[in-house]
């Protein structure tokens, strides 16, 4: 009997091809110089395959970090009812980021200046904090159950994540020395939520 065998390379395989294929480019002749047809062709996949897991040409500079923060939203709902609300986004937060891989420092980031992806990456990364900001504030409205105004779930949510992202650029920044990014996510949102615990 002959069993059929995949075809082609695994998701996850494919995935990191094209990341790697776009590093080596965009250091090559900058992001702005490349196009999502010379990744595709670097990587040895076709431009449809380069869009089935990317929706854009800025998104393959975020793959280890969209894959992280896509765990904020479960990190934050399995957390205690019981807990203080604050204290359970501080852990939330701090949890996702010890999830990062540890190995794998965003070249987008340290390379910025050689790859000239410092525009698309403030574009792109800003649509990850509103995308992000949601899940928080929502989170956030379901447990104070109108305690306090409208808007401060959303303000917290913005403070938290932004104190996050501020983190992580020291993080990156920090080069060989660099400690684990929960460190610097925990130094950086623990006084936040502290000083927005109050209010809740």
């Amino acid at each position: 009997m002959n069993i059929a065998q995949p075809v082609g390379r695994p998701r996850r395989s494919s995935k990191r091809t094209l990341e790697e294929a776009a590093a080596e480019l965009f250091l090559e002749q900058t992001y702005a110089g490349t196009t999502v047809d010379q990744i595709a062709q670097r990587a040895g996949v076709s431009r449809n395959t380069f869009f089935n897991y990317f929706g854009s040409k800025s998104d393959v500079l975020w793959v280890d970090v969209d894959e992280t923060l896509a765990r904020l939203a479960a990190e934050l709902s399995s957390a205690p009812r019981e807990a203080p609300v604050m204290d359970s986004v501080r852990d939330a937060v701090i949890r996702v980021a010890a999830a990062y891989p540890v190995d794998r420092v965003p070249w987008s980031l340290t390379q910025v200046d050689l790859m000239g992806t410092r525009d698309d990456l403030e574009a792109s990364g800003l649509r990850r904090l509103m995308k992000q900001s949601d899940v928080l504030r929502n989170y956030l409205v379901h447990r104070l159950e109108g305690q306090g105004s409208d808007l401060l779930p959303q303000s917290i949510a913005f403070a938290v994540l932004a104190a996050a992202a501020a983190a992580a650029g020291a993080w990156a920044a920090a080069g060989i020395a660099r400690r684990p990014l929960a460190e610097y996510v925990a130094e950086a949102v623990t006084p936040v939520c502290a000083g927005f615990a109050a209010a809740v």
